[in-house]
Protein backbone atom coordinates (compact mmCIF):
# COMPACT_ATOMS: atom_id res chain seq x y z
CA UNK A 1 0.00 0.00 0.00
CA UNK A 2 1.38 3.64 -0.85
CA UNK A 3 1.94 5.86 1.96
CA UNK A 4 -0.46 8.69 1.76
CA UNK A 5 -0.46 12.34 3.05
CA UNK A 6 -3.03 14.73 3.96
CA UNK A 7 -3.64 18.31 5.43
CA UNK A 8 -5.64 20.77 7.08
CA UNK A 9 -5.63 23.76 8.79
CA UNK A 10 -8.48 24.52 11.33
CA UNK A 11 -8.45 27.95 12.79
CA UNK A 12 -9.50 28.51 16.37
CA UNK A 13 -10.56 31.46 18.09
CA UNK A 14 -9.64 31.60 21.85
CA UNK A 15 -10.70 34.52 23.00
CA UNK A 16 -9.36 37.39 24.87
CA UNK A 17 -8.69 35.22 28.32
CA UNK A 18 -6.58 31.70 28.70
CA UNK A 19 -7.59 28.80 27.31
CA UNK A 20 -7.38 25.05 26.97
CA UNK A 21 -9.35 24.39 23.58
CA UNK A 22 -10.57 20.65 22.70
CA UNK A 23 -9.71 19.65 19.30
CA UNK A 24 -10.13 16.32 19.57
CA UNK A 25 -13.61 16.72 17.58
CA UNK A 26 -12.30 18.25 14.78
CA UNK A 27 -8.90 15.91 14.83
CA UNK A 28 -11.66 12.99 14.47
CA UNK A 29 -13.23 14.59 11.83
CA UNK A 30 -10.18 15.41 9.70
CA UNK A 31 -9.39 11.60 10.22
CA UNK A 32 -12.92 10.44 8.81
CA UNK A 33 -12.24 12.74 5.89
CA UNK A 34 -9.04 11.66 5.19
CA UNK A 35 -7.90 8.34 6.98
CA UNK A 36 -10.49 6.04 5.21
CA UNK A 37 -9.90 3.05 7.61
CA UNK A 38 -6.24 3.17 7.22
CA UNK A 39 -3.92 2.82 10.02
CA UNK A 40 -1.11 5.94 10.14
CA UNK A 41 0.15 9.21 12.62
CA UNK A 42 -1.66 11.94 12.89
CA UNK A 43 0.59 15.55 13.45
CA UNK A 44 -0.96 18.08 15.34
CA UNK A 45 1.11 21.84 14.86
CA UNK A 46 0.46 25.39 15.71
CA UNK A 47 2.55 27.74 14.45
CA UNK A 48 2.79 30.29 16.83
CA UNK A 49 5.49 30.77 19.38
CA UNK A 50 2.93 31.21 22.60
CA UNK A 51 0.86 28.55 22.31
CA UNK A 52 1.07 24.50 22.18
CA UNK A 53 -0.14 21.37 22.46
CA UNK A 54 -0.99 18.92 24.77
CA UNK A 55 -3.23 15.32 25.38
CA UNK A 56 -5.04 15.71 28.51
CA UNK A 57 -8.41 14.68 30.17
CA UNK A 58 -10.83 17.68 29.68
CA UNK A 59 -14.12 18.56 31.33
CA UNK A 60 -13.24 16.99 35.16
CA UNK A 61 -11.29 20.46 36.07
CA UNK A 62 -8.02 18.78 34.33
CA UNK A 63 -8.04 21.73 31.63
CA UNK A 64 -8.58 24.47 35.15
CA UNK A 65 -5.96 22.50 36.74
CA UNK A 66 -3.08 23.04 33.79
CA UNK A 67 -3.90 26.42 33.67
CA UNK A 68 -3.30 26.96 37.38
CA UNK A 69 0.02 25.08 37.41
CA UNK A 70 1.26 26.66 34.55
CA UNK A 71 0.63 30.07 36.18
CA UNK A 72 2.44 28.57 39.29
CA UNK A 73 5.31 27.51 36.94
CA UNK A 74 5.19 30.73 34.52
CA UNK A 75 3.71 33.68 36.60
CA UNK A 76 2.36 36.75 34.31
CA UNK A 77 4.19 39.59 36.15
CA UNK A 78 7.32 41.50 35.44
CA UNK A 79 10.39 39.08 35.74
CA UNK A 80 10.20 38.45 32.11
CA UNK A 81 12.97 39.73 29.79
CA UNK A 82 10.50 39.57 26.47
CA UNK A 83 8.13 42.59 27.54
CA UNK A 84 5.54 43.94 24.94
CA UNK A 85 2.56 42.98 24.97
CA UNK A 86 0.38 41.92 28.28
CA UNK A 87 1.69 42.21 31.25
CA UNK A 88 3.63 39.02 31.91
CA UNK A 89 3.44 38.57 28.26
CA UNK A 90 7.22 37.35 28.38
CA UNK A 91 5.68 33.92 29.92
CA UNK A 92 4.16 33.42 27.10
CA UNK A 93 7.26 32.93 24.78
CA UNK A 94 8.42 30.24 27.42
CA UNK A 95 4.91 28.24 27.45
CA UNK A 96 5.96 26.36 24.08
CA UNK A 97 9.35 24.84 25.86
CA UNK A 98 6.98 23.30 28.68
CA UNK A 99 3.35 22.13 26.20
CA UNK A 100 5.44 21.53 22.75
CA UNK A 101 3.41 23.10 19.89
CA UNK A 102 3.08 19.76 18.43
CA UNK A 103 1.99 16.56 18.86
CA UNK A 104 2.14 12.77 17.36
CA UNK A 105 -0.36 10.23 17.76
CA UNK A 106 -1.19 6.94 16.23
CA UNK A 107 -4.08 6.57 13.82
CA UNK A 108 -5.84 2.80 14.15
CA UNK A 109 -8.36 2.35 11.58
CA UNK A 110 -8.85 5.86 10.58
CA UNK A 111 -9.28 6.78 13.83
CA UNK A 112 -7.61 8.33 16.27
CA UNK A 113 -6.07 5.66 19.29
CA UNK A 114 -6.33 7.80 22.95
CA UNK A 115 -7.04 6.50 26.16
CA UNK A 116 -10.59 7.06 27.16
CA UNK A 117 -10.20 10.10 29.02
CA UNK A 118 -7.43 11.67 26.58
CA UNK A 119 -8.13 14.91 24.15
CA UNK A 120 -5.89 16.57 22.08
CA UNK A 121 -5.96 20.65 23.14
CA UNK A 122 -4.86 23.63 22.55
CA UNK A 123 -3.09 25.39 25.45
CA UNK A 124 -3.07 29.30 24.71
CA UNK A 125 -2.15 31.64 27.43
CA UNK A 126 -1.92 34.65 25.43
CA UNK A 127 -4.72 37.24 25.77
CA UNK A 128 -3.59 39.32 23.09
CA UNK A 129 -4.26 36.98 19.88
CA UNK A 130 -7.46 35.74 20.00
CA UNK A 131 -7.26 33.83 16.93
CA UNK A 132 -4.71 30.45 16.39
CA UNK A 133 -4.46 27.98 13.24
CA UNK A 134 -3.91 24.27 14.12
CA UNK A 135 -2.56 21.98 11.17
CA UNK A 136 -3.75 18.77 11.02
CA UNK A 137 -1.55 16.24 9.15
CA UNK A 138 -2.28 11.95 8.47
CA UNK A 139 0.76 10.54 6.96
CA UNK A 140 -1.18 6.99 6.30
Amino acid sequence: MTDTFSTRVIDVTTGSRETVHDLTSECAAFLRDVAAGRDGLLNVFTPHATAGLAVIETGAGSDDDLLAALHQLLPADDRWQHRHGSPGHGRDHVLPALVPPHATLPVLRGALELGTWQSVVLVDTNVDNPRRQVRLSFLG
